[in-house]
């Protein structure tokens, strides 16, 4: 009898969970062959032939930040190398004009476009902002990236897709319904090891909150979460026909999460080397004041607050004698609301240190003005933990600043690496040890920093926008064929 109730319920219930299953693969087909015909029907160009359609999904993409600097990048290179395309921008960037993300992108970046990009605008971006989702926010995030890349979609169908902005899960979406060739550049893996690691170990960081770290039952439910989390992200990852990934760091955690090994390398991002490289190289004169410059987006990842109180511990040291005075300068951009709330917290913990005269906020500025404060300064500052790559350390490098950054991710791993044998910067880990590090160098001779500065600026060509080029075409030349 119980064999009998058994069957009686759960035949049914397989029977309409394969209906189910064959109506949504229907469905999913359907919308297939709908957005196929939606792309077949745009316009050709002028010599009949319809241009070959290359989008690169990237909301915020007048941001001003390293990852900018490699789409624009990505767009010349592709631009120098083919000729019968179009570069399309997924942004949901509705408060400027598609002239004003370009000229921004020449002002902040020196990078000039060779020809014109098509602009998609995006209303739904407000579904991948961190703010909209306090609790769970990788998987909301991940999860308003699908809706905002079903927007891009159904606004403009391509060829190929390139999501330059880490939204994996948009991938799969433009794969199996767009029916497009896709392709990504990882600056920061989504999940990482590490960070499974410090859930596991419960320690208290900026992604998470000592609440949970208290509690074992909360740590083991957030664990739980994210390898849910690690496997999705796999999952999705793997639909990529090509994979880069900006560092060794970067590269070890996607191998080890998506396991497409075959498709996937190592593209540095480009920086501007020769415009610093530029800046004269020579020994210092005595001088009354010395500047410590730190070039990063103002976001919690970057640790601005590290550096104010390293600063204020070296100042609290250095105010014995009659030695230079010391000035700290914060030089980012901010993209929203949260992020101006940050650089006024950060003004109150100067105001609480007592260093505010001593430390200058040069916010969302010109690319002159930053080239003049770098060519200024005696130390570059990053303090960044496990920072994927690190565009800012290499500019700081190329432009003769003596480079202080932490000790882990992508400058430990590749650029802040012996050259030749030599010496091209240092590293650092707490308050403790860069306050420690930024007295060594401040009391080094002249000429053993300039030593240093020489050698650093040596091993920096392998970032040049050259390199990246090369490397970026040879890559993503599997989309193209």
């Amino acid at each position: 009898a119980c064999f009998r109730l058994l069957c009686s319920l759960l035949l049914p219930a397989l029977f309409l969970s394969g209906i189910l299953c064959i109506c949504l693969v229907v469905l999913l087909w359907g919308v297939r062959l709908w957005i196929q015909r939606k792309k077949q029907s745009s316009s050709a160009g002028r010599d009949g032939k319809r241009p070959l359609l290359v989008a690169f999904f990237h909301p915020y993409c007048n941001a001003g930040g390293g990852g900018e600097r490699v789409l624009w990048c990505a767009i010349r290179t592709l631009q120098k190398k083919y000729r019968n395309i179009t570069c399309v921008v997924y942004t949901g960037d509705r408060d400027a004009t598609g002239e004003e993300i370009v000229e921004g992108a020449f002002r902040r970046f020196n990078i000039k476009l060779i020809h014109p990009v098509k602009f998609v605008f995006l209303e739904k971006r407000f579904l991948v902002e961190a703010s909209l989702y306090p609790h769970f926010t990788l998987l909301g995030q991940s999860l308003g990236s699908v809706f905002l890349g079903w927007e891009a979609l159904l606004k403009c169908v391509p060829d190929i897709y390139i999501d330059s902005m880490g939204y994996a899960f948009t991938i799969p979406l433009f794969k199996y319904l767009g029916g497009c060739r896709v392709g990504c550049y990882v600056h920061y893996p989504t999940i990482s090891t590490d960070m499974l690691s410090v859930v596991r170990n419960q320690d208290t960081r900026f992604n998470n909150a000592a609440f949970i770290t208290s509690s074992p039952l909360f740590s083991k439910f957030k664990l739980v979460y994210y390898y849910f989390f690690a496997f999705m992200y796999g999952l999705v990852g793997s639909c990529s026909d090509v994979v880069m990934v900006n560092s060794s760091w970067t590269l070890n955690h996607i191998l080890s999460l998506w396991r497409a090994g075959a498709c996937t390398s190592v593209v540095y991002p480009p920086c501007d080397v020769q415009t610093f490289l530029d800046i004269p190289l020579e020994v210092e004169k005595s001088a009354s004041e010395y500047s410590i410059v730190s070039v990063s987006q103002f976001r919690p990842e970057k640790d601005h607050p590290l550096q104010i109180r390293a600063f204020a511990k070296l100042l609290k040291e250095k105010r014995v004698g009659k030695e230079p005075s010391l000035k700290l300068v914060l030089i980012g951009g901010c993209r929203n609301r949260q992020d101006e709330e940050r650089v006024n917290n950060l003004k109150r913990l100067c105001e609480e240190l007592g260093v505010s005269d001593d430390v200058i906020f040069r916010i969302n500025i010109p690319f002159e003005e930053l080239k003049r404060h770098l060519a200024e300064a005696t130390i570059g500052l990053h303090t960044m933990w496990n920072e994927h790559f690190g565009i800012g350390v290499v500019e700081c490098m190329a432009a003769g600043t003596v480079i202080l950054a932490h000790n882990s991710g992508g400058p430990k791993l590749d650029i802040v690496v012996p050259h030749e044998g030599r010496v091209t910067g240092f590293l650092a880990e707490d308050e403790d040890t860069y306050a420690e590090t930024m007295a060594f160098i401040f009391s080094l001779p002249p000429e053993k920093r300039l030593e240093i500065r020489e050698n650093a600026r040596r091993s920096v060509h392998r970032f040049s926008d050259q390199h990246f080029e090369d490397t970026f075409l040879l890559s993503v030349e599997p989309l193209f064929k």
